[in-house]
């Protein structure tokens, strides 16, 4: 068995793979990560493991979690099933590493643009030839309500909804349109940016926004909430499959 392990700044998400086939997964705070994954190698007999993650580690906590399961930890030195061609390898993110893997592995022979919906909205853009090439960052749907609430006096503070009209007929409403309606039409926009690039485009959604975005955007996307776990473990059967 397989323990494929995302840590976010908050909180963890954890898949067990047998045979290729997940047969359980879990989501706890990174604070309790040691806890929890002692509790996991009691329950299944874990063979190798990965670990990607955003956050940093106390020397102890890394230390601890090496002791227990022995991991491959992604970065930037990590083989894998695509060739890097980002300028700043070194700063390319760990989950947009293994998005890319999965990207490879789920649609092979075509382009496929990656987007990324959570804190931050990422793009990663990978060719048929399995070359990254790079893509685009810009702020989340809870960023930008967050930022419009933090860098003005007086906008409140509101949570994310769907919206039935584009104009805006009161502050509330108007902050709705700027925001939802902005992050739709900025995807669109992106899509069609590399669509008339590049031929054989398939459009990947991911994120904790995906069932949110994916209600409006359904004609043109596949929708997987848990890629970045699927890309993990293609990583890690690369790497296994390499040794």
């Amino acid at each position: 068995m397989f323990l494929i392990i995302d840590v976010g700044n908050t909180r963890v998400k954890v898949a067990v793979y047998e045979n290729d086939v997940v047969i359980d997964r879990m989501v706890f705070l990174k604070v309790k990560i040691i806890e929890e994954l002692e509790k996991i190698i009691l329950k299944y007999p874990i063979l190798n493991s990965i670990v990607s993650s955003v956050a940093s580690f106390s020397e102890k906590e890394e230390e601890k979690i090496i002791e227990l399961i022995n991991p491959i930890i992604l970065n930037h030195e990590t083989k894998v099933p695509f060739e890097n061609m980002y300028d700043t390898p070194k700063t390319l993110g760990v989950d947009r590493i293994a998005l890319a893997a999965a990207a490879v592995k789920k649609y092979p022979d075509t382009n496929t643009l990656v987007i990324d919906a959570g804190t931050c909205i990422t793009f990663d853009f990978i060719t048929k030839d399995k070359k990254y090439l790079g893509g685009a960052i810009s702020p989340g749907i809870a960023m930008r309500y967050r930022a419009l609430n933090t860098f003005t006096s007086k906008l409140p503070l509101l949570k994310q909804t769907h919206i039935s009209d584009f104009i805006g007929r009161n502050t509330d409403t108007s902050i709705h349109s700027g925001v939802i309606n902005g992050v739709y039409n900025e995807i669109i926009g992106l899509i069609n940016q590399y669509k008339a690039g590049y031929q054989d485009l398939t459009i990947v959604l991911t994120g904790g926004d995906t069932k949110f975005l994916a209600e409006q955007l359904k004609s043109v996307i596949f929708a997987h909430p848990n890629f970045v776990l699927e890309g993990l473990h293609t990583i890690l059967i690369y790497n296994l499959e390499d040794d």
